[in-house]
């Protein structure tokens, strides 16, 4: 198979998030509540060649565009992912994932004695340290959550 053999057919109407990084297509799929069984046609792609990252990840996901909060959560896991929204088989709108310096609200404190596990109407609110490998801080008590720790978070939802 040659680097320009179609791998995956195109979609008519959808979502392609292309530039994961490779081996976290399976977790991007959580983080969107997606499970052994959709009604659309979901294509999942892992460890294909790219000329700026070496090998990556993609996802087609047919009918469905996703929402602002869906594209922050897949920040944290593909920080380098673009997302392509495609009508009538036509790519209308690309953007590429950003990482905020501030995540609110996405992932929740591990410190089960954080200020932000209790009763009080205090919203989880972390700080990037780290942004390539992902290590997060917890704005009120410190704790730190490293990357491979948050699709853990994904799975309770």
């Amino acid at each position: 198979m040659t680097e320009n053999t179609l791998r995956v057919a195109k979609i008519k109407d959808g979502t392609v998030i292309d530039h994961i990084t490779a081996g976290y297509a399976l977790e991007v799929l959580k983080i969107l509540g997606i499970k052994g069984r959709v009604k659309s046609i979901v294509s999942v792609t892992l460890n294909v060649f790219s000329k700026t990252m070496g090998s990556k990840d993609m996802v087609k996901i047919e009918g469905r565009e996703l929402k602002s909060e869906e594209v922050d959560k897949i920040s944290l896991l593909a920080p380098r992912a673009s997302i392509n929204i495609i009508r009538n088989y036509k790519v209308v709108d690309k953007q590429l994932v950003k990482l905020p310096s501030v995540i609110k609200e996405i992932v929740k404190c591990k410190n089960p004695t954080c200020i932000s596990n209790s009763n009080e109407p205090i919203k989880a609110t972390f700080h990037v340290k780290i942004q390539d490998s992902l290590h997060i801080k917890c704005h009120y008590c410190g704790f730190i959550i490293e990357k491979q720790e948050i699709p853990k978070q994904f799975e309770q939802k």
